[in-house]
């Protein structure tokens, strides 16, 4: 991590937040997550295990928390375990991980070397009743074979105590992760500044025949040389026709007079996410239709964001902001009322040309935790992303927003970013 924006004092709440919704005389062990082997002795991008980053700030792996708040042995009350000191590792990755490192990073102060976890653990085990693990439980991820490291451990020790009562921490985790502290809010600002300052850099560089490819490295460039970790998510840059494929990132075809580019990207920043859309028009100017469709696309934003609330849920705002498209593609004369009031409501009209959802949670992931059926609560940071996609007419366009929910009138993190047509053919010309 290029920059550590955080005091110990977050993750410390986070535990104390965590511990408070524990079953009394449980322990939680929550790991880091592994490297993952691309060939040989080459590994892909490490991205840590966001429910083990929140709890302890420690962006490395190998890595054990132990919670135990109720053990008679208060070391075992919050415990590290970290990799032993090798100095062959740390002859060809860099530095290791010491307990000082751990201590001034996470605030926990009792860390001791992952040789003695077993025997740590064994010690926890003998006196608690409960057990929380954590594992992943999206609804998205459908892959049930060990490929997580906590997946693993969690069938390692249930086979090894089988008697004990095994919980789930991701539920608990999951909700305090839902509602962003201050410090969170300021590193994903950072993250949509540096994502606005590679939008802007853009919208003067972009031009026919430049390639997907070539603003896909632009993009890079400005999140690197501005402190970002890299991309939140693979960038999608879609000329013409790949606008219209929802997650495009081949990124390899040129960019041609008279089309639109659908850019979506993200910077990452300290772990935390943004996601922001633009449809640019190529050669700096919008043909008729495209505007028309655009500035659709935009009138549908503005009043879907103003309905991200307090008490609302994202499926019941979902609905309301279909209602939105539905007029504006009456307008766009894509669907028409009569064919509206015949419309099969489990395939309404408007899907042929809005599939997606309009709205996701957004933090240490760009598809955050968090549950569409719950009201949502101050402090949740969302998308807001509308898009028409007409293949017919070889139009595409997103637009999307990152909007945080407060008390009353939410509030666009992303507001400082150019959005209407007018002022994007002005920056471009």
């Amino acid at each position: 991590m290029k920059y550590f924006p955080f005091n110990n004092s977050l993750f410390k709440k986070n535990r104390s937040e965590f511990i408070k919704k524990m079953h009394p005389n449980s322990i939680a062990v929550i790991l880091s997550n592994d490297k993952i082997t691309r060939s040989h002795n080459q590994y892909y991008p490490f991205r840590q295990n966001p429910d083990f980053f929140y709890l302890t700030g420690i962006d490395r792996d190998k890595i054990t928390l132990l919670l135990y708040p109720d053990s008679p042995d208060p070391k075992l009350h919050e415990t590290l375990f970290i990799p032993c000191n090798d100095n062959n590792i740390a002859l060809w990755e860099g530095k290791n991980l010491t307990e000082t490192d751990a201590k001034n990073i996470s605030g926990i102060k009792n860390v001791f070397s992952q040789n003695s976890f077993y025997s740590h653990l064994q010690n926890a085990m003998s006196n608690a009743d409960h057990v929380y693990l954590s594992t992943i439980e999206s609804p998205d991820y459908n892959n049930l074979e060990y490929t997580c490291s906590n997946l693993q451990f969690a069938h390692k020790l249930k086979h090894k105590y089988p008697l004990h009562n095994y919980l789930r921490a991701a539920p608990i985790i999951a909700n305090l992760r839902t509602i962003k502290s201050k410090e969170e809010i300021k590193a994903i600002k950072t993250a949509i500044e540096i994502t606005s300052k590679a939008i802007f850099r853009l919208l003067k560089f972009i031009k026919p025949g430049v390639k997907e490819y070539e603003v896909e490295a632009e993009i890079i460039h400005e999140y690197l040389y501005n402190g970002a970790t890299g991309h939140s998510f693979q960038p999608i840059v879609a000329s013409g026709s790949n606008a219209l494929i929802l997650h495009y990132t081949t990124n390899n075809d040129i960019c041609k007079d008279g089309e639109l580019l659908l850019i979506d990207t993200g910077a990452e920043y300290a772990n935390y996410a943004s996601d922001i859309s633009r449809t640019i028009p190529v050669n700096g100017r919008f043909t008729k239709r495209q505007k028309e469709v655009y500035n659709s696309v935009l009138k549908v934003l503005k009043e879907a964001k103003s309905m991200l609330t307090t008490g609302t849920t994202i499926n019941s705002y979902h609905k309301e902001a279909c209602k939105i498209m539905e007029s504006e593609l009456i307008d766009l004369k894509l669907i028409n009322r009569v064919d509206l009031k015949k419309q099969n409501p489990d395939e309404p009209l408007y899907k042929k040309y809005f599939p997606h959802g309009i709205s996701h949670f957004m933090g240490l992931d760009v598809h955050d935790v968090g549950n569409r059926f719950e009201p949502l609560k101050p402090g949740m940071v969302l998308s807001c992303e509308p898009g028409i996609y007409i293949p017919e007419e070889n139009i595409g366009i997103r637009i999307e927003n990152n909007i945080m929910v407060i008390d009353k009138k939410p509030v666009d993190l992303t507001e400082n970013l150019p959005i209407e047509a007018d002022e994007i053919e002005q920056i471009m010309n």
